[in-house]
Formats: structure tokens, C-alpha cells, sequence
């Protein structure tokens, strides 16, 4: 039985790795955000609106609780997932956690080149989401820490890029443990 659960800072390429390690795995891919939409039938923006960050961390921790007990998974987590409650306790109790650690200027790369709206981010300045990125890490970068695994990350342009990074995962996840 595999789960492996990917964590890190919005735009660490969580899901593009993700999707491209679960099919050269046969694994099947779980974007917890996406899960989320899908099970409530609203975009995460509409529930931050509508139940706040509180409300919405509620659901995000049971939907976390739900998919985690799949078999055979890679689950790519959103960035706040590991900050709330018990969840990257319970994280690496169910599989195997892998950080992507990207530094704040390839985060900021990353989110303009994304087309995703990002509630957290939307209408700041790039001087205002740098400092944004670089106060919020102060307080996520100690649960991200405690991952079983880290893996260095830096822009991501190409589908080459992509697959070394997913080599590494791999690499990481079946020899180290």
C-alpha cells in the first residue's frame, strides 16, 4: 500500500508534480482542494466567503481525514493543510510526506505563471505578496519541517524539470524508508 502526500507552499508544484507521480506510479491523484470542490460543490474562494479561513480549515481537515485512508494515492495538500489542528501529525502517521521546498522568489514565479485563483493572494502587489509569502513561511515552514522527506525546488519550466523532480520523489520515498 502507497500514500504519499505532497506538501509545501502554494506554487510549490505540488499538483504538477503529483499528477505526473501518480501515472508513472499507476497510483491514483488527489488534489485535496480540488477533492474539496468536488465533494461541496463550491470553489474554495465561494467557502472562504462564505464560512471564513476557520470554517473552510473545518472541512479541509475532514476531507484531509477522508482521503487519507485511500490506498494507493498521492494526495497533493493545499499550503495551509499541515498548519491546522493535527494534520501533519496525522499526515505522517498515514503515509509518506514529501516538503517541496521552493524558495519565495520561485513561489512568486510560480503563482504568476499559475492560473488558479489563490483567495489568500488575490489583489496584492508583487511587493505585497513577497512580504506576504515571506511573513506566512515564518509560521508554516516549522510544520512543513516535519515531513518524513524534503526536496529542493526551484522553477519549473520545462517537462523535463519535472520528471527529475518526480525521479527524486521516487527516489526519496522508496529508499529512504
Amino acid at each position: 500500500m502507497t500514500r504519499i502526500i505532497l506538501i509545501g507552499y502554494m506554487g510549490a508544484g505540488k499538483t504538477t508534480l503529483g499528477k505526473v507521480l501518480a501515472r508513472e506510479l499507476g497510483l491514483d491523484f488527489y488534489d485535496l482542494d480540488d477533492y474539496i470542490v468536488g465533494r461541496f460543490h463550491q470553489k474554495i474562494p465561494d467557502i472562504f466567503a462564505q464560512k471564513g479561513e476557520e470554517g473552510f480549515r473545518e472541512i479541509e481537515r475532514k476531507m484531509l481525514h477522508e482521503v487519507a485512508e485511500f490506498e494507493n494515492v498521492i494526495i497533493s495538500c493545499g499550503g495551509g493543510t499541515p498548519c491546522f489542528f493535527d494534520n501533519m501529525d496525522y499526515m505522517n502517521q498515514q503515509g509518506e510526506t514529501v516538503f517541496l521546498d521552493a524558495p519565495i522568489p520561485v513561489l512568486i514565479e510560480h503563482l504568476h505563471m499559475g492560473k488558479t485563483v489563490r483567495p489568500l493572494i488575490q489583489g496584492k502587489s508583487p511587493e505585497e505578496l513577497e512580504a506576504y509569502i515571506e511573513e506566512s513561511l515564518k509560521t508554516r515552514l516549522p510544520f512543513y519541517r516535519k515531513a518524513k522527506h524534503t526536496l529542493k525546488i526551484e522553477v519549473i519550466h520545462t517537462n523535463e524539470q519535472i520528471k527529475n523532480y518526480v525521479e527524486q520523489i521516487k527516489l526519496k520515498v522508496i529508499n529512504e524508508k
